[in-house]
């Protein structure tokens, strides 16, 4: 059984982000509207799905409440990872009708955004069913990037590097007066046990690569045919270990299935998170009473 905290983020990456957040939706003057309703006015609320998922951001969304009201109750029935039906209550919230209303928004905004990444990922994992694994990359919304892998984990895929100091990745713009065996020298002398990951959008370049032993290829922009073509010039995998190999460019969801069979260990496709759905999550209020008289 997985640790439910390897699918949240970094808890100062949450806090920093919903801190960002609250500034955009309440500067200068706060939420003028919600301070017109009375402080003794109290609700329940509950977070409901309204379309199937994965659910991810559920610590983004309590620390949306928690920044603006640390006395509202939250009582969650859903974690991070968990699949979700049309209907399912995800949390019930409890307090003060107005802080709940300033809060709603980007307690709604990270989840709906967060688990359209989980979801869009998981359907990918899905299709795949097990012979191939799922990569996310480094177009990710920026300032959003350690939540967003995060989401990646909740859907059942797998982080690529987390940023350009993760280890090593040669492109073609990166080879400048280098081949890629003396790019990869050089990178061993100045940067030893980093990993080391050259891009290949043909075969000859597959080949140098594989005899300069580097630790991860990435196959750019290759048909699935094109792909089998690479892995018999890479082999299959051994007990010395063989290259991690990676599919990449153009790979949707139309698409994934075509590459499952190659050989590759992972496809990894900048859709997963820079153009999922949002997942269609609200808050359904109901406001205590409230007495009255003269």
């Amino acid at each position: 059984m997985v640790n439910p905290t390897y699918f949240q983020p970094p808890h100062h990456e949450v806090v920093d982000a919903v801190r960002r957040a609250l500034a955009e939706d309440l500067s200068p003057l706060g939420d003028m509207t919600s301070g017109m309703i009375g402080a003794d006015v109290t609700a329940t609320a509950q977070i409901n799905a309204r379309k199937p998922g994965r659910l991810a951001g559920r610590a983004c969304a309590a620390e949306a409440f928690r920044q603006v009201d640390e006395s509202i109750e939250i009582t969650w029935h859903r974690d991070d990872g968990d699949a979700l039906e049309p209907g399912t209550v995800i949390a019930d919230v409890r307090g003060t009708l107005a802080t709940i209303l300033v809060a709603e928004r980007t307690a709604l905004n990270f989840l709906g955004h967060l688990s359209g990444i989980a979801t869009r990922v998981n359907e990918f994992v899905t299709i795949c069913d097990g012979r191939i694994g799922v990569w996310d990359t480094r177009k990710t919304t920026p300032g959003l990037r350690a939540l967003e892998k995060a989401a990646t984990r909740a859907g059942g895929g797998r982080n690529h590097r987390g940023n350009l100091s993760g280890w090593l990745m040669f492109k073609d713009n990166h080879l400048v007066g280098m081949t890629i065996a003396e790019a990869i020298a050089e990178a061993r002398d100045r940067w030893p046990g980093r990993p080391l990951h050259v891009e290949c959008d043909r075969l000859d370049q597959v080949e140098q690569a594989v005899a300069a032993h580097a630790d991860l290829i990435l196959l750019d922009n290759m048909s699935p045919d094109t792909v089998r073509e690479a892995m018999a010039l890479i082999g299959p995998k051994r007990p010395d270990g063989r290259p991690i190999v990676e599919a990449s460019g153009g790979i949707t969801i139309e698409t994934i299935g075509d590459y499952a069979d190659t050989g590759v260990d992972f496809v990894s496709s900048g859709s997963l998170t820079n153009s999922a759905p949002v997942l269609d999550i609200g808050l359904d209020i109901e406001i205590d009473a409230v007495e009255t008289g003269r």
